[in-house]
């Protein structure tokens, strides 16, 4: 996959999947129906690039240059360097084939070589095991868990809290302040 700009032309597919409720399962979001003109406002808002704190770009396949999903890195914290990162594959015959998996790959990328920044951090709902896998195919680590943290589908669920951090920027990879 490579990632790209959101475009007003990405306004079908993403009101498509934003509300269907089997690709929102796993994202904070789907709780009302989302309509046309606010999803139209997000990708004006996003397109303009209003808030260099909170972006988010189109995932599309190499092969053909298919629009099937959204991912960004949002609440971005400059001084600290940090991240957190959003993914939805919307194109539910593309899941379980590693798109996910690319746009992960490809969104560190720029967040570590591009943008400068040294950690990346996620929450996962506890029961999205598949998701899980794909953050620790990408580096991703658990940090915490936080137990019925959200609500979904009529229950309370736990939120896996993860994060990935630029080479020789993870505290395990530097030198104690002693040996310095």
């Amino acid at each position: 996959v490579y990632l790209r700009a959101v475009e007003v032309t990405d306004l079908d597919n993403c009101v498509r999947w934003v509300n269907d409720e089997e690709v929102t399962k796993h994202l904070l979001v789907g709780l009302w129906p989302i309509s046309r003109l606010a999803e139209q406002a997000w990708i004006e808002r996003n397109a303009r690039g209003e808030n260099p704190n909170d972006r988010s770009l189109s995932v599309c396949t190499l092969a053909d240059d298919r629009h099937i999903g959204m991912c960004g890195l949002h609440r971005i914290d400059w001084p600290a360097r940090t991240a957190e990162l959003g993914i939805m594959i919307g194109e539910k015959e593309l899941w379980g084939q590693g798109y996910g998996t690319d746009a992960v790959g490809a969104l560190l990328r720029l967040a570590f070589d591009r943008l400068n920044l040294r950690k990346v951090r996620l929450g996962v709902f506890g029961f999205n095991t598949r998701a899980i896998r794909c953050y620790e195919k990408c580096g991703f680590v658990q940090e915490g868990l936080m137990r019925e943290q959200d609500y979904k589908d009529g229950r309370y669920v736990d939120e896996v809290v993860m994060s990935a951090w630029a080479p020789g920027c993870a505290p395990h990879d530097r030198q104690p302040a002693a040996d310095r």
